[in-house]
């Protein structure tokens, strides 16, 4: 009898696990090596990190102002008024406010070099009136932080205490500040402390959750072993690959994120299928052997699915895709290849010790592989009507897949994405409240096509005639216009009447830049413009987006269905597969739509809707989603064509293969679920946004998708889901093959 041809990609993961198995310190060794190799890494590149540039139009205005080499314009803003709003006197017949105003002017102006182009309500004329707001009753005072960079953090602080001095002096009004720097530093603290708190809640749930999953410290503690690890050398390698690619402090989470997912997943892939083969009477080296040929095939095909369709983000553009590209890339190939080494490598060593250290009460229970008779049942009734239950299984997915056909793609301004309680977001919001636009206004930057210095009198000219503009009603543009040299480039803000982000922001940005500036800087010859801000860049973000979506939905469609027909030489199982995946993450979209553009479970969920979701959310979702849940899919798949290559029916293989997959399933989703359920308690909206989303997904396709519409496709496909025209048939004993499957006449 000929001995059956091992196909080559399941040969090689088997050579490789069979070479890291007998050489077991050597497998370990060089993990470390290149773990600490990786690390560093960094230390042999120098030179500055790589740079993030916007998009569009808002990037060219970056590029004017980079070129200059002379720092940015840094504007910070001061709101005056009196507390409680509509009684308070107009702005100069009030003493205490005029009083006030001094006082912060000639607290700014002590503080040296640290501020310059003072702007203030005590300006007199024409000059002075712009800084006082329509109802009179609010003052603003604006000023630009000045210094070399290296002094800014020093300078920023000098403000901040000239701002409290006079607050304290003046407890009856308000005096509040808000600007680039105020805002930009509570957006990054928040970002920082949100992730630091996830890491934090994260890593000790994940190891509860494992314990109770294996019932062994040992067991439990190898998946996070290996994903530490992956995840240390990743991050090592990062901060080389940053002098090239712009890599930032959020797209590094999301890196740790996503490592610590997949290196879970592979980690359970393994010790599940290495204890089924050591309890049906295997030795350890038998199991691994086994274990390599079956989950080492899956684990490998998983990570390569993962890889391509996070590559998909790269059609987009924008630069702060790119790093969270290349981070999962390493991140996942680094897990694949630690999977097939020193994981093995470990289980060799520790053999049947990698079930000691039992934890007491799950302890006897967990260390024993077995069957979900919970999940079996389930598949078991599904198979029997498949087309009466996957078709109710789908109706329920479409229907919460309905909100989402009217999804809003918007991002927050910094107002929506904060909540009030952090100081310069209020302040923000009562100054934009007071002067429409003034906290984040849009920036125009100007150049000289030859070079020089473009602060000319036919430029002022032009600065002039947008103050003219700005006086009309329904102009979109609104004061105060400010106008500062940076180089030899000039920067003018100009506040956009407006929330930041929303429609009539943007309604706004698109006449400034099609209608008033034109009209303003058409006539100046030889210069070079351009619009950025915090109401351009998530603009041009947005229609950069929309503009490529459809390629990065063909792009990682198409190399999925490559990939997966490849891998089970079969038309039917990828065409399923995609389907199920794009009807959960559907679903999620719907739910994510609901929640948050629709303002559901606002008090439950701690946010306010701004009736948007977060432009790059979901093709975020897609991408990362995509590739995740088809660890789960291949995994269950791989165990179904096993038992049906082996002679089971149709439909047992089906039942076989889903409960054999449930302990790992459902714990690999329960870590994920509750890593990112920790999103959901971070301060900015877009995270809690990201964490129901992605937990939405993965509860859906660990439950419906993989207990009703999966064993209902396949058993509706039956013969034809391992049995493709072109690509071959996976194999089965020809004793069996007939009498257990009848094959469709011709």
């Amino acid at each position: 009898m000929l001995r059956k041809r091992k196909p080559p990609a399941v040969a090689a993961v088997e050579a490789v696990v069979g070479w890291s198995v007998r050489h077991r310190t050597l497998a370990v060794t060089g993990w470390l090596a290149l773990v600490v190799a990786a690390v560093l890494s960094s230390a042999l590149i120098g030179g500055r990190d790589a740079r993030s540039t916007d998009p569009g139009d808002a990037g060219k205005a970056q590029r004017i102002v980079r070129a200059e080499d002379a720092g940015d314009s840094v504007r910070e803003n001061v709101l005056i008024q009196e507390r409680g709003g509509g009684g308070s006197p107009a702005f100069l017949v009030s003493a205490e406010l005029k009083e006030a105003t001094q006082d912060l002017v000639t607290a700014l102006e002590r503080t040296g070099e640290a501020v310059r182009d003072i702007g203030s309500p005590l300006g007199g004329g024409p000059d002075g009136g712009r800084w006082i707001s329509g109802d009179g009753r609010s003052g603003l005072v604006t000023f630009e932080l000045a210094g070399p960079v290296e002094h800014r953090k020093q300078n920023y602080r000098a403000v901040l205490d000239a701002v409290q001095k006079t607050q304290d002096a003046h407890p009856q009004l308000r005096i509040v500040q808000a600007g680039d720097r105020s805002l930009n530093a509570v957006v990054d603290e928040a970002i920082k402390d949100d992730f630091k708190r996830s890491e934090l809640t994260s890593l000790p749930l994940t190891l509860v959750i494992l314990l109770v999953v294996f019932g062994s410290l040992i067991a439990a503690g190898i998946p996070l072993l290996l994903s530490a690890t992956a995840v240390v050398a990743t991050f090592g390698l990062l901060q080389s690959i940053g002098k090239v690619v712009p890599v930032n402090s959020a797209a590094s989470s999301i890196v740790l994120l996503i490592g610590m997912a997949v290196g879970i997943d592979y980690s359970l892939f393994y010790l599940r299928r290495e204890r089924e083969e050591r309890l049906a009477g295997h030795d350890t080296r038998q199991a691994l052997a086994i274990a390599a040929r079956t989950s080492g095939h899956a684990v490998v095909v998983s990570g390569l699915t993962v890889m391509v369709c996070v590559c998909g983000l790269l059609f987009t553009g924008p630069d702060v895709f790119k790093g969270l590209t290349a981070g999962t890339v390493v991140v996942v190939g680094l897990t694949v290849v630690g999977s097939v080494t020193v994981l093995p490598a470990l289980l060799a060593a520790l053999g049947h010790r990698v079930d000691s250290a039992r934890i007491p009460w799950p302890g006897r229970r967990r260390t024993e592989a077995r069957e979900s008779r919970t999940w079996s049942a389930v598949a078991r009734g599904v198979v029997r009507r498949p087309a009466l239950t996957g078709g109710i299984a789908a109706l329920v997915l479409l229907v919460m897949a309905l909100p989402a056909l009217g999804m809003h793609l918007q991002d927050p301004a910094t107002t929506d994405s904060l909540p009030r309680s952090v100081a310069p977001v209020d302040a923000a919001v009562r100054m934009n409240e007071a002067f429409p636009g003034s906290s984040s206004p849009a920036r125009v930057a100007i150049a000289s096509r030859d070079g020089g210095n473009v602060d000319t009198p036919a430029v002022r000219a032009a600065v002039t005639a947008l103050h003219r503009e700005a006086a009309v009603p329904g102009s979109g543009i609104a004061e105060p216009i400010t106008a500062l040299p940076v180089g030899d480039a000039l920067v003018v803000r100009v506040p956009l009447v407006g929330k930041g982000t929303d429609d009539a922001s943007n309604r706004s940005l698109e006449r400034l830049r099609d209608t008033v500036l034109p009209a303003a800087l058409g006539e100046v010859a030889g210069v070079d413009y351009a619009v950025g801000g915090k109401t351009a860049q998530p603009y041009d973000f947005a229609e950069r987006l929309n503009g490529r979506t459809a390629a990065v939905f063909a792009f990682v469609l198409a190399l999925a269905f490559v990939l997966l027909a490849v891998a089970f030489r079969s038309w039917a199982i990828p065409v399923v597969s995609i389907l199920l995946n794009l009807l959960s993450i559907g679903a999620a979209y719907g739910v994510l739509t609901w929640v948050f553009q629709d303002g559901h479970l606002e008090s439950a969920l701690g946010f306010t809707s701004y009736g948007g979701v977060v432009a790059w959310l979901p093709l975020f979702m897609f991408v990362v989603l995509f590739g995740l849940s088809m660890d789960y899919h291949i995994f269950i798949l791989s165990r179904i064509r096993e038992r049906w290559a082996k002679g089971a029916r149709a439909k047992e293989a089906i039942v076989g293969g889903i409960g054999s997959s449930a302990g790992v399933v459902t714990s690999a989703a329960a870590v994920m679920t509750a890593v990112f359920t920790v999103f959901v308690s971070l301060t900015a909206i877009e995270y809690k946004m990201m964490g129901v989303g992605m937990a939405v997904a993965i509860v859906i396709d660990a439950t419906v998708v993989r207990g009703v519409l999966l064993p209902a496709a396949m058993a509706l496909l039956g013969y034809w889901g391992w049995s493709t025209p072109g690509l071959g048939r996976s194999r089965r004993p020809a004793s069996t093959a007939a009498a257990s499957t009848p094959v469709p006449a011709a």
